[in-house]
């Protein structure tokens, strides 16, 4: 099996790109856009319309193997890749990357995604976004080569067991966390809500007062709205670094505070992701290490998950190492190749790291559909319901394509 021709189409992704700075510096919302100046590079406002590049390699026997170049919503944010867009980056690929696609025998997945991963263009990789989709492609043009399911390959390549059992599903609410977590709770989502709490004034409160006063609403919400006391799912918060914004770096009055919001969720494991973001790698291990040993100290079973400056699989491999965390998000389209997913799920698993296979709002069906099989493959902790923030949608594809694979697994036993 070869690949014949490449085709790249520009396409909308499922969210917006959204200039994380700003919006900590107080740009505030005007109806669904954001008022103010943007201060990351390349942003021309605070939010930006979200964009994909859309891969099709069109093989041989005349299938067609699919895959999306996606960036995170909070690009160039915490040492990511800067803002994706589709003009000018399809020029780039045309000129670069297809000629070396074009005529390219199938063989293994691995082989020919580490290639792509690694391809430099004038001393550069690739932008991470571009290596996600080509990747994916590849993956589904190996599935079709070998008439099997995309996370048999993975399974296959990397000698892992083929389980046909779910990985809990985390739901991301956005700004909607009220009515968006009822949605989850009536759907008995695994993990939920997200909750974006992005900015200090509008969600966090400068003595972190809004915060407790939500997660006590969405323990008493969960037993309001799911009266099967079987139910217990694991209340995930995303705080984007705020914490450190009101506690600076005092981390056992931080501790204190997780020591309220521990007895807010009222028995349900609490995990808060990314509570500060001081700037730099070393610094934010050093600061998550020194947090989870505050908690410890007291006594405090809130989890901690690391994002911000967590990227890259070296990054992932530094903060397991040092033991920094409870758990990574492995954000998916920061990784560039998704060999590099499947290979950071494993290295936290082998470090007793809880590995949470996340990614964005703003990636596509196709990407979310093709995380589903590298999850089950892996066997990830979690996995984000994406794309978009409505959450009934995102949910829908990853959780859909999960049941298929499913059945397929479990009538081929």
């Amino acid at each position: 099996m070869k690949i014949e021709k490449v085709f790249l189409s520009a396409g909308k992704s499922g969210f917006f790109f959204d200039d994380q700075a700003a919006i900590k510096k107080g740009a505030s919302h005007d109806g669904f856009a954001y008022t103010g100046l943007s201060v990351t590079e390349r942003f021309k406002q605070v939010r930006v319309a979200g964009e994909c590049v859309s891969v099709q390699l069109l093989l041989s026997d005349g299938s067609v193997a699919v895959g999306d170049c996606a960036a995170v919503q909070y690009s160039g944010a915490g040492g990511r890749d800067p803002l994706f867009l589709a003009s000018e980056f399809i020029p780039l690929l045309k000129k670069e990357v297809v000629p070396f696609l074009t005529g390219l025998p199938v063989t293994s997945f691995r082989e020919m995604a580490n290639r792509f991963d690694t391809l430099s263009i004038k001393g550069r990789p690739l932008h991470t976004a571009a290596r996600y989709g080509l990747t994916q492609a590849l993956l589904h043009a190996t599935a079709l080569s070998e008439r099997k399911l995309m996370c048999e390959v993975v399974c296959a390549e990397y000698h892992l067991p083929v389980i046909a059992e779910r990985v809990p599903i985390f739901g991301q609410s956005g700004d909607n966390r009220y009515e968006n977590a009822d949605k989850m709770i009536l759907k008995g989502v695994e993990a939920l809500p997200h909750a974006l709490i992005n900015n200090v004034d509008e969600k966090l409160g400068r003595s972190g007062e809004k915060l407790l006063e939500y997660v006590a609403w969405l323990a008493k919400r969960i037993r309001t709205l799911n009266a099967d006391f079987s139910y217990q799912p694991a209340i995930h918060i995303d705080v984007y670094g705020t914490f450190g914004l009101i506690f600076g770096t005092d981390y056992v009055k931080m501790a204190d505070y997780f020591s309220k919001l521990e007895k807010a969720a009222t028995g349900f494991s609490l995990y808060i992701e990314g509570p500060v973001d001081v700037g730099s790698r070393e610094g934010q291990i050093m600061a998550l290490s020194d947090i989870r040993r505050s908690l410890k100290q007291k006594g405090v079973k809130v989890k901690i998950v690391a994002d911000e400056w967590c990227n890259t699989q070296e990054d992932i491999r530094l903060f397991c190492d040092a033991q920094s965390c409870d758990m990574i998000q492995i954000k998916t389209p920061d990784l560039g190749g998704i060999q590099n997913i499947v290979e950071s799920v494993l290295y936290c698993k082998r470090n007793k790291i809880e590995a949470y296979q996340g990614g964005t709002c703003n990636e596509t069906d196709v990407s979310a559909r093709t995380c589903v099989h590298l999850a089950m493959a892996a066997r990830a902790e979690r996995i984000l319901a994406k794309p978009g923030m409505g959450f009934d949608e995102g949910y829908m594809i990853v959780n859909n394509e999960m049941e298929r694979i499913l059945t397929l697994l479990q009538e081929r036993k």
